[in-house]
């Protein structure tokens, strides 16, 4: 099938992460994907070597004109976080002959949660009254952490991948040095709690070596010496998806945020703190306690994200072997409870073949 995926950059790079992640996931499965994008220089690092099936559209009105003339007809059109598509590719598929209803979907991806609604909205048609899709019907799909929900993106071969990893080398090929202490990646926003994290990373009894981000993670972090205490800092360049994944297997603790670098840390497997993208309503407080109820949080890991994410003022809960152990302990039930299910590709690929 031919699958049109609409994807805008808000004001990170975890959009386009999810959607290049789709294009390429339904390519792996043999599926044809242009993915039209607004912003599309972040792919540069992201994903250098691009992906055989998968076209690159740069998302403009002219693209979009030039793309019309003569461009076949997509079978699905994926309309990623409530993103607006291009009208001329709507207007292409609503005139999609009839015969071929059973694949013809419009489906509006939405955002990761684990929130009670997200089973009771999954799947749900929404009608089209107006502009070019007038007539047509979209349907809510809705990611997740259960058999009722959408569930999240899996790669075929990624726990063998995971398996296969060579910790020490990955390091020695990235110019890390390393002499067997405690690793620990920081992928975040700003959060508050940061200048608390390193002062107790510093003061520690054993020493650690954080692996900076680059981006809005090494511009939170508070100049300094790369050596403070028991603390040893290395700032990374940007890397592509392969290779953060990579990061994530190397480390003993990862420090994430947004909601495709969650994913990843869950399939990771070692423990892991999430700082969930803000909200101005404070909705997001929810939307992490629905998480941390899912994911079973033992009371330190719930009490670290609440402190990380600015929800309580209280200091950060401390980092020693046995609370690690606990935590090592909760993120390896929820993959496994991941592992059990069936990944977001299947399910999409199922719902969108169905017939009506």
């Amino acid at each position: 099938m031919r699958w049109d995926i609409f994807c805008k950059m808000i004001d990170n790079h975890g959009d386009v992460g999810v959607c290049w992640r789709l294009a390429t996931g339904l390519a792996g499965r043999g599926e044809k994907v242009r993915l039209w994008i607004d912003e599309p220089s972040a792919l540069a690092w992201m994903a250098p070597a691009g992906c055989p099936g998968v076209t690159v559209v740069h998302w403009t009105e002219r693209d979009a004109a030039r793309h019309d003339a003569g461009a076949p007809t997509p079978d699905v059109l994926i309309e990623a976080f409530g993103c607006d598509p291009v009208p001329e590719v709507v207007s292409l598929f609503a005139r999609q002959h009839p015969g071929e209803e059973a694949r013809h979907r419009w489906i509006n991806l939405e955002y990761l949660s684990a929130e009670p609604y997200v089973e009771r909205l999954h799947r749900l048609p929404s009608p089209v009254f107006r502009d070019p899709g007038a007539g047509l019907t979209k349907h809510f799909f809705y990611p997740g952490f259960t058999t009722a929900t959408g569930g999240v993106m899996r790669e075929p071969d990624l726990m063998a991948r995971r398996d296969r990893f060579d910790r020490a080398a990955w390091l020695a090929a990235h110019d890390i040095p390393w002499q067997g202490e405690r690793i620990v990646s920081l992928f975040c926003y700003e959060p508050r709690a940061l200048d608390n994290l390193l002062g107790q990373l510093e003061n520690a009894g054993e020493p650690t070596r954080l692996l900076v981000t680059a981006g809005r993670a090494a511009a939170a972090l508070p100049p300094g010496p790369a050596r403070r205490g028991a603390l040893s800092i290395s700032w990374l360049p940007y890397v592509s998806q392969i290779d953060f994944d990579h990061l994530l297997w190397a480390c003993d603790l990862n420090f994430v945020r947004g909601e495709d670098s969650l994913v990843r840390a869950l399939w990771a497997g070692a423990p892991f703190v999430w700082q969930i993208y803000p909200q101005d309503d404070d909705a997001h407080h929810n939307k992490l306690d629905a998480f941390l109820d899912w994911a079973k949080a033992p009371r330190s890991l719930r009490d670290f994200h609440h402190r990380w994410n600015g929800i309580s003022p209280s200091p950060l809960p401390v980092l020693d072997r046995l609370t690690l152990a606990q935590w090592a302990s909760a993120a390896h039930a929820a993959r496994e409870s991941l592992l059990a299910q069936e990944d977001l590709l299947t399910r999409l690929i199922r719902f969108v073949t169905q017939k009506s």
